[in-house]
């Protein structure tokens, strides 16, 4: 039997697998197997098209992202240039010209 990774939301050990996920039993929360890997290997992030991202690249929006707290809107086609990859749910740190510093997902962006 392999060793079960733990829970990556409460660290506890007691992790089960469950139809093809993981389940922990302390705080409930589910993940992929297919996630557990990709973290185990290392991989890194990606963008719409699973092209990997790394710092310094260029990037195209391919979906309008309205920007919270303001009334413009990042529209489809602006090229975002020498991102920042980091770490959490908004991975990718940029200046939008003509808006300024924003958060950026990787799912809504494409390599230039």
């Amino acid at each position: 039997m392999s060793q079960l990774p733990p829970c990556p939301e409460c660290k506890s050990p007691y992790a089960y697998e469950d139809r093809g996920q993981y389940v922990c039993p302390e705080c409930g929360h589910e993940w992929r197997q297919a996630d557990a890997e990709a973290a185990d290997a290392g991989e890194s992030i990606t963008d719409a098209n699973g092209n990997p991202l790394a710092d310094g690249d260029s990037v195209t929006v391919i979906k309008d992202l309205k920007v919270k707290g303001s009334s413009a809107v990042v529209k489809v086609g602006t090229k975002v240039k020498n991102i920042r990859l980091v770490e959490g749910d908004h991975d990718i740190d940029c200046r939008i010209e003509g808006i300024g510093a924003m958060k950026l997902k990787s799912q809504f962006v494409k390599k230039a």
